[in-house]
């Protein structure tokens, strides 16, 4: 998608089709009183375990049609007000950890979602279950490699949701190769400008609309700090990540907004069925963790509420992993 992307679709999405699930997970995840006890649960059975079935998506992928499908929450995450009133723009929040947007929305935030034209499938699930909890959702597609893009989308989101308080800078570029002789510089800008130029656009734009209070959360990864040989260039923006998370908080502490990172281990999101794991390693994907499997988005879910909620106020610069036991940064 060129520069000149349009944002006359930026209206909230969703399909008729689309009801009965929505409302099936709306009551599922608040049918019991908030005070019931829940069952304890083994975290290593929770979810499924390797081996997993071949399957392979065009770049860049649809939750919608991984086998199993992931669990972002839909209808487990139950929320209980602590971002209520708060307005949010999560890019990437068509599938993996940008659905968060879920539970978002559940703990009573507007939300507004970034997602390429071709996850719209995804993205409409997304934006039905944000307006089944009541809240403004806002689908706003586009491709996060152009600069001007990347400024309308905070402009849009800002005045869409009437202000923003939380930017979750989540999207990212993950395509597998064997040899940095495969990397073509093709490849190695788009990954480059998704995963740090990206970021920058959107965090320079979104400052003028950022108050005291506000968060700015950003997803890096296990890859930061214990990269893998096939992940050269994915790998090296996941550490700039990490330290762009540590260098804002110090610059942008004094003003009173909070800057913080979550680094996911293996994660089960279309990132590793459109390219970014072999075959080999997509059926033993989780494996080598102690949990012997890959995580979940709905097992991050919480940890992106807790970033951006007030009662963690003194977290600023903090990379919060979850790795399945297999280390931290």
């Amino acid at each position: 998608m060129n520069d000149d992307t349009s944002m006359s679709r930026r209206k909230a999405v969703g399909s008729a089709g689309l009801g009965l699930a929505v409302a099936a997970a709306s009551a599922s995840a608040q049918a019991q009183p908030r005070d019931a006890a829940q069952p304890m649960t083994d975290p290593t059975t929770r979810y499924p375990k390797p081996p997993f079935q071949k399957q392979s998506q065009p770049w860049p992928g649809l939750a919608s049609r991984m086998e199993p499908r992931p669990d972002h929450g839909e209808t487990s995450y139950r929320g209980s007000g602590r971002l209520a009133g708060r307005k949010a723009l999560i890019t990437g929040g068509d599938s993996g950890m940008g659905r968060a947007a879920i539970a978002y929305a559940r703990e009573g935030a507007d939300v507004a979602i970034n997602y390429l034209p071709s996850e719209e499938a995804d993205a409409g699930e997304v934006i039905a279950l944000i307006k089944a909890e009541g809240r403004l959702g806002l689908a706003l597609p586009g491709d996060l490699q152009h600069e001007g893009f990347c400024n309308r989308l905070i402009a849009d989101a800002a005045r869409g949701l009437g202000g923003l308080d939380i930017l979750v800078s989540n999207a990212a570029r993950q395509q597998t190769r064997a040899s940095i002789l495969d990397v073509s510089t093709e490849d190695f800008d788009a990954t480059m400008k998704t995963n740090i130029y990206a970021p920058f656009w959107l965090i320079k734009a979104a400052l003028a609309h950022l108050k005291p209070g506000a968060a700015i959360i950003a997803t890096t990864s296990e890859q930061a700090y214990d990269p893998s040989a096939e992940l050269y260039d994915y790998a090296q923006t996941k550490a700039a990540t990490m330290n762009f998370v540590k260098s804002l908080a110090k610059q942008l502490g004094p003003k009173g907004i909070r800057v913080n990172g979550v680094a996911p281990g293996p994660i089960w999101t279309p990132l590793q069925v459109s390219g970014g794991a072999t075959m080999e390693k997509l059926e033993k994907f989780g494996g080598t963790t102690p949990m012997g499997r890959p995580g979940q988005p709905a097992e991050l879910a919480s940890i992106y509420v807790q970033l951006a909620a007030s009662d963690a106020s003194y977290a600023t610069g903090q990379i919060y992993g979850a790795g399945g036991g297999s280390g931290q940064p």
